[in-house]
């Protein structure tokens, strides 16, 4: 294999250099920093992944949560605040305060504008809830955004047929991969109702459901993943789990209760190596 050292730097109009650790020496930095290619590697690929790991980061600029003083000028409560360092600081004195919000929500619009414009900054919102920061919106140029607008409606029939295609596409893909999941189901459990393994897989294997089938050990037909997605829909339908929820029970709780109901559904139901 052979090393590179790369670069890290800070979301900022310098784009200072960025240490992975406060007290580290030089000899510590340079090992985090050390990037590791493949002899085989062709000049293509070498110049992508220089590309990608020297490309500047985007500008950052935060929506202001509470009250708060611009550090140059002094204003306060600016709706939007660019931090240099631990230092805020207000658009107008951040020279930024020409550029226009463009929410997220359209990507193809967000790209173009992107493109379009000199001068960009992402919009990120702090989430207390989840403990980090949510994108919402670019800033742009308002020249940048009238022509990216211009772009996206002209071709907008076109974009609109791809996503067409893209959505029955997606939704072939679907239903192969449910059918695929289903028939491992009666492979594991042959005394499963078909049609209960097809809706089994079905509730899995929705798109963007979050659920084990779309992960990637569900994705692979990995025997653990369809064996949870089966203990899953037996939990709910076969056993009082949901009624124990309801009435107060602790989540751990009701699960050992249910346990040996579960075990004795998968047993009638002829699972492989029980």
């Amino acid at each position: 294999m052979e090393r590179e050292e790369g670069e890290y730097l800070a979301a900022a109009r310098e784009q200072r250099p960025l240490r992975f650790l406060e007290d580290s020496d030089d000899a510590e930095e340079r090992a985090f920093r050390t990037h590791w290619i493949a002899p085989g590697a062709t000049a293509a690929q070498r110049n992508r992944e220089h590309k990608r790991r020297t490309k500047a980061p985007d500008l950052v600029v935060e929506t202001a949560a509470g009250a708060w003083e611009c550090a140059a000028c002094g204003t306060e409560n600016d709706p939007y605040r660019l931090m240099e360092g631990a230092v805020p600081h207000c658009l107008e004195c951040a020279d930024m305060d020409h550029l226009v919000l463009l929410p997220s929500g359209d990507a193809a619009l967000t790209r173009r504008a992107k493109k379009e414009s000199r001068l960009s900054a992402v919009v990120v919102r702090w989430v207390p809830s989840r403990r980090k920061f949510r994108r919402v919106g670019l800033l742009v140029e308002e020249g940048a955004l009238d022509a990216a607008e211009r772009q996206c409606l002209a071709d907008e029939d076109a974009r609109a047929r791809r996503r067409e295609r893209d959505a029955e596409r997606r939704a072939v893909q679907d239903v192969e991969f449910q059918k695929r999941f289903a028939a491992e189901i009666l492979l594991r459990f042959p005394l499963c109702p078909q049609e209960r393994a097809e809706r089994i897989a079905v509730h899995a294997g929705t798109r963007g459901s979050g659920r084990v089938g779309r992960s990637a050990a569900g994705r692979d037909l990995d025997p653990g993943a369809v064996r949870r997605a089966v203990v899953a829909s037996v939990r709910h339908e076969d056993t009082p789990y949901d009624d124990l929820l309801m009435g107060g029970v602790p989540r751990e709780e009701a699960r050992a209760r249910i346990a040996a109901d579960i075990d004795r559904v998968l047993s009638a139901w002829g699972e492989a190596g029980a």
